[in-house]
């Protein structure tokens, strides 16, 4: 069975409490089920794991290596935008690694423009709330099929 890890970066357990408007109202562990459900129609397994602490994050993807999962899917919130660490991790993955965020990263502040992860991941999937996970679920399982 293909084997997905889904990550959630710094601050996303807040999702559900945290500025609605731009993030909608669903909480992490609402996320996290509708991913396990998609898995199950994809017959994919989905494991989903959260930090807020940069090197867990790191320890967790160098665990993904050593497990050699098929693909990731990551939405490392403001980590995006700087965490030169988590891209080396990232790099270290012979798996595609799919990039998600829930709000339209590229239509907010100047410095969510950019990403240390574009050069390194398949693809970005931005804007679409929790179907930006959904789709990365999806193209994720698609590229792990391909490889």
């Amino acid at each position: 069975m293909t084997r997905i890890l889904v990550l959630h970066g710094i601050n996303l357990d807040m999702f559900g409490k945290r500025d609605p408007a731009t993030y909608g109202s669903a909480t992490l562990a609402e996320i996290d089920e509708r991913l396990r459900a998609l898995g199950r129609e994809l017959d994919v397994d989905v494991t989903c794991f959260h930090s807020n602490i940069e090197g867990v994050l790191c320890e967790r993807i160098h665990q993904a290596f050593r497990d050699a999962v098929d693909a990731v899917v990551i939405n490392a919130g403001a980590w995006t935008h700087y965490s030169i660490g988590i891209r080396d991790a990232l790099a270290i993955l012979k798996a595609p690694v799919v990039e998600v965020h829930m709000s339209n990263v590229h239509a907010r502040e100047e410095f969510r423009h950019r990403s240390v992860f574009a050069e390194i991941v398949r693809g970005q999937i931005c804007g679409f709330g929790i179907d930006s996970y959904l789709l990365g679920l999806r193209a994720a399982a698609s590229a792990a099929r391909q490889a």
